[in-house]
Parts: structure tokens; sequence; C-alpha cells
């Protein structure tokens, strides 16, 4: 029988590390016991890819490549969840009476073996990225527990209606209610969902998640089931379960899988009864440093210059779920120093940070925006944020502030970010006051980025290029989602973020104080060094981050 070749001189051979690297790595592997391929992998010398294709090589076990492999949902019942987990495996596929099982690690022989008395059947391992692995295993498993209470409830109740009297709901930890519930959330919390819609409709109820700003259907649940989901989501929100016929809103703070997580529960009444929707506010990711939220260089200059404006108005602009407040909490966190008093007025406080001063708005007690930045005024601020200026009343109020010395952040809803301009004056804003008073306006979207994993490059259609505009001709190569296991079949995997920075200069003044129009104003600022949310979107599309049909949602017409 031949030696079988080492890892590492593997490695060598493929021309992947070199004999001195390999040297170096052993000696570290040595001192802290790794096994070669993770010290190899932290040490960036080779990809995990990399690691299970040579130990294919030296071992004789197949690689799986899960990305693309369609796994049958059947086999999560021949593997418990429990057992996928604590050894990092998961079933591939059933054939000829042997079990094909993907794991990191195909040399751990208590794991085979334990699977075999599990199974009953012959375990023929296959090895795969621990990465790939994990999403396996999410995805494999990723109804189980929802699954399993819905089969409870079935068994209970039958087919008999349940009704909302189910107070004892908050006591009874195990019943398949709360198990459902808690269960949804959980499985939220892992796909990086940021909302969960429990809907109504005349013959079930359909429970989706909002995943890089889509929405996707989960499950569906038993229409009888439907009081008792609405009543556990009121009780955990801290919400009146007796009242039905009038919206609601409630807030959870929980941990789950060692995330600090805030939900924002609201309830609606439809003509199918209650909908509920769970806003999921991760706290371990919600704040980000400024060189994460996507920036050019360029744009990373000039935000770094308008935080530097010691007085005057910054405003950041965007659609519902562009990332506005992400954006306003990096600004306050680069702002947050000691010598500086920091105010905010909030609705509501989506994050707590140390060293500010943070007012929640209420309005059943009269306290809004525009009456919270009357007595914030008296308070000595430096900086004020104002979570979103909605009305005359809160603008005028924070115009003065600016021009009385004080630094003043806040969101507007605009298109983009010279309408800013426009839209301030149709709220009754004098040009004059606004030129002298806005020093800033960033206006941001959130693009889906394709899967790296699956996406493909194709030629583009030249008649939907040109109908995009001048600066989108001349490509002639761009890539589409696919759609693999990694993604969740979708093509796309996370967001980034595209901006356009509107910083006010004197030309800028003088032409707002002339009433200029939003197209004059747009053209000074392209030509003064404006790069607009349509050019960002090309620089995207052309390096292949993102896709057409993202670009044209996002930047249609403002190229």
């Amino acid at each position: 029988m031949p030696k079988r070749k080492k890892l590492g001189d593997i490695l060598v051979e493929k021309g992947l590390i070199s004999q001195e690297q390999l040297k170096a790595v052993l000696e570290q592997q040595k001192a802290n016991g790794e096994r070669l391929g993770k010290a190899l992998i932290n040490s960036g010398l080779v990809s995990e890819q990399q690691i299970m294709l040579a130990l294919q090589q030296q071992l004789g076990i197949p690689y799986a490549d899960l990305d693309r492999m369609h796994i049958d949902p059947s086999l999560e019942d021949l593997v418990p969840v429990n057992l996928a987990r604590r050894y990092n495996l998961v079933p591939v596929k059933l054939e000829m009476g042997a079990l094909y099982v993907a794991m990191d690690d195909p040399m751990n022989f208590i794991a085979i073996e334990d699977l075999r008395m599990v199974t009953q059947l012959e375990i023929k391992p296959m090895v795969a990225p621990l990465e790939s692995i994990l999403n396996a295993i999410r995805q494999l498993y990723r109804n189980e527990m929802a699954e399993k209470a819905i089969e409870d409830f079935k068994k209970e109740t039958g087919d008999t209606e349940v009704q909302e009297e189910i107070g004892n709901l908050n006591e009874i930890s195990n019943a398949p209610i709360v198990r459902l519930v808690s269960s949804m959330i959980e499985q939220a919390v892992l796909e990086q969902a940021s909302d969960i819609h429990v809907e109504p409709t005349d013959k079930n109820v359909r429970v989706r998640y909002r995943v890089d700003g889509r929405l996707m259907q989960k499950m569906t649940i038993p229409k009888n089931a439907h009081a008792a989901i609405i009543t556990r989501i009121k009780i955990i929100g801290n919400m009146d379960i007796a009242e039905r016929r009038l919206p609601q809103d409630g807030r959870l703070e929980q941990q789950i899988r060692g995330r600090n997580v805030d939900l924002r529960i609201s309830t609606l009444p439809t003509v199918h009864g209650e909908k509920a929707v769970m806003r999921i506010l991760d706290r371990s990711s919600f704040l980000l440093p400024k060189h994460e939220l996507g920036f050019t260089d360029e744009n990373l200059t000039k935000f770094d210059e308008l935080l530097k404006n010691p007085h005057g108005i910054i405003l950041v602009t965007g659609p519902t779920g562009s990332g506005k407040s992400t954006t306003l909490y990096t600004m306050l966190h680069e702002l947050n120093t000691v010598s500086d008093n920091i105010i905010t007025v909030e609705n509501p406080v989506e994050f707590m940070m140390e060293g500010l001063n943070q007012v929640q708005v209420n309005a059943r007690a009269g306290l809004n925006f525009a009456s919270a930045l009357r007595s914030i005024l008296r308070q000595d601020p430096d900086i004020i944020m104002i979570g979103e200026i909605r009305d005359q009343e809160t603008v005028e109020i924070a115009i003065r502030a600016a021009i009385t010395g004080h630094l003043v952040l806040s969101t507007i809803h605009t298109n983009d970010a010279v309408g800013t301009v426009a839209r301030l004056m149709d709220m009754g804003i004098e040009p004059y006051m606004l030129s002298a008073s806005l020093v800033g306006v960033l206006s941001q979207r959130l693009l889906r980025k394709l899967c790296p994993r699956c996406a493909e490059s194709v030629t583009p259609d030249p008649r939907e290029m040109a109908s995009l505009g001048q600066a989108y001709a001349g490509i002639t190569s761009i890539k589409q989602p696919v759609g693999c296991s990694y993604c969740n079949n979708t093509g796309y995997k996370g967001r980034i973020a595209v901006h356009e920075f509107l910083m006010i200069d004197k030309d800028f003044r003088a032409m707002v104080n002339r009433g200029a129009s939003v197209d004059e104003l747009r053209d000074v600022a392209v030509s003064q060094g404006m790069k607009t949310l349509g050019q960002e979107c090309v620089r995207l599309l052309k390096d292949g981050i993102t896709s057409l049909p993202e670009v044209i949602r996002a930047a249609y017409s403002r190229a």
C-alpha cells in the first residue's frame, strides 16, 4: 500500500505555499496544537476550500460542493439536528444503503460511529468547508422546530379555533405556540432578517422574513393557530391581549445565540385578523465604523469634511430601510467626545450610546420632536441629532439652532441629495435661511450584492443599457444572479450602500438664494465633483458587485 502524502507536501506541490512557509506554520502548529489545515487558513496562506481539495487528494475522500448541491429535505429525518451541530456534519445523499455525509473533519471516527449507530446505515464521509456545512445545516433544519411545534399544536387542538384567552402562554414555556414563536424569531436572527411578518389570510397564516431588503415566505401555519400566535406576540411585547380593534406597538429585548436583539413589535387589524410585524435590531451589528459603511475613498474624505463643521445642518436622506439611522449613529460615534454635549431626540431610540443624552418622543404625553427641541436648546447643547424632520415647525427650530452655533444632524425623506433643497423650501423655509444653515446632504441607497459563489457573467442587452443613460454606455459584460444554497437560492448575499454627497459651498448657496431650479442645482453640484447615485451604481455594476435589476431599482433615470 503506497504511503499517504502529507497535507503540507501536497500544498507545496500545488504551488499554494512555499517550503519556508510550511516550515514556519508547522513550528507555530506545534506551539498551539492546532490542526495543520486550520493553522494554514488562520495564517491567510490558503483558503478553506483549497485545504478541502488537498484533503480530498490526500485521503481519497470526495469533496462536497454544498453551495451547488441540492440536499433532499427528507434527510433531516435521518440525522438529528443536535448530532449535526455537535459534529459539524450534514447529510448529503442516500445511495445504495449508504449515507453520504459532508464533514469538515472526515477523520473524526467518533462522529462517524455515532452517526452509524443512530442511522443504522453505512456512513460515507465527504469533505467540505466548515462555513458551507454550517450554512447547509441552517438550510436543512431551518423550520424543524417550527414544524414540530405546528404538529404538536395540531395534535392538541385538531381543527378547533383557539381564542385569544390564552394568558397562561406566558408561563407555559413548552407550549407549542410558545416554541413556534420562539423558533420564528431565532431563525430570523440566524438568517439575518430585518423583519418578521405574520399575516393572516382567509385560509391560513403566512410567515415571511425580510432578508437583504426583500420579503421571502418561510412557512404557512394553520388558520386556527392565528389567535394564539398573535396573543403570544402581544405577551412578549407587553401589549394588551384583549385589544384587537386598534393598532398596537410593543418592544422586547433578549439574547439569541449570544447576540443582543431588540424586537420592535407592531400589530394591525386587517380584514382577516390582526397582522404582526416584528422588526429585528441586532445591537451587536448596529453601530458600524465609518470604513464599513461602503464609502469610496473620495466619499470617505467628504464624510470627514462634513463632520468638521462646528455648526450647521447635515442631513441624511433616502427611503425607509436605506440605512439612514446606521449612518447617523456612525456620525455621532465620530463626534462623541467628553468636551461636547450631544443630545438626541428620537422615535424610537434605536441604539443606546454611551456619552449621549438620548430623548424618546412620547406623543401621548405631548413630547414630540418640536417640543423636545425647544427644551433641548435650553440644555446648553453642542450637537443635536433629530431622528427625522417631518414638519415645518421641527425644521424651523433646527435651522435656528444651526444658525445660532449648533451642529444639527437629522434625516429627511427625499429622492436624492439636491432634491432635499426643494423639499425644505416646500416646507416653508426661506431660501436665505436654508443657504445660511445647510452645510451638506448625504443621500444613500442599499443594493443587494451578488452571491460571490454563483453569479455568472453575461452580455447585457444594449437597448436596455442605452435606456439607462449615457453613463452605462460601453459596459459589455455584467454579472447576473443564479442562486445556490449559500445564498438561499436568491442569487444575492448581503447589501452594500451607494452614496451621493452634496457639499454646500458659496456658489451653491448663491444659487439657492436666487431660487435656482433643482436641475440647475444638480448640474452645478455635478460640475463641482458630486458623484450621483447613478454613477456610483455604474461602478458597482462594472465591478460585478451588483446586478442590473438592482441598479434600475435604486437609481433609474438618475445616472
